[in-house]
């Protein structure tokens, strides 16, 4: 079975079986968990230097930065979902 792709904006996408979690960037711990990855070497950023609208988690303990909205990535999410 081919894997199902989510697209988190600018050409970047990943795996959504993967996915844990699609969280605001706006708290503290959100703040935190970002700056642990980064220390870790277990953060993607996929902004292309835009603002960060929302955190991905991944099921690896990878993190996704994107520039789109945590709303509309789940929306999205839901629809790879659904079609699958």
């Amino acid at each position: 079975m081919e894997p199902r792709l989510l697209s988190i904006g600018f050409g970047s996408t990943v795996v959504a079986e993967r996915v844990v979690a699609i969280v605001s960037p706006n708290s503290a711990p959100m703040k935190r968990l970002k700056d642990e990855a980064k220390k870790d070497q277990r953060l993607i950023d996929a902004t292309h230097g835009r603002r960060t609208r929302s955190i991905i988690i991944t099921d690896s303990n990878h993190v996704f930065l994107s520039a789109i909205q945590a709303e509309t990535i789940s929306q999205r999410f839901l629809t790879v979902k659904d079609n699958g």
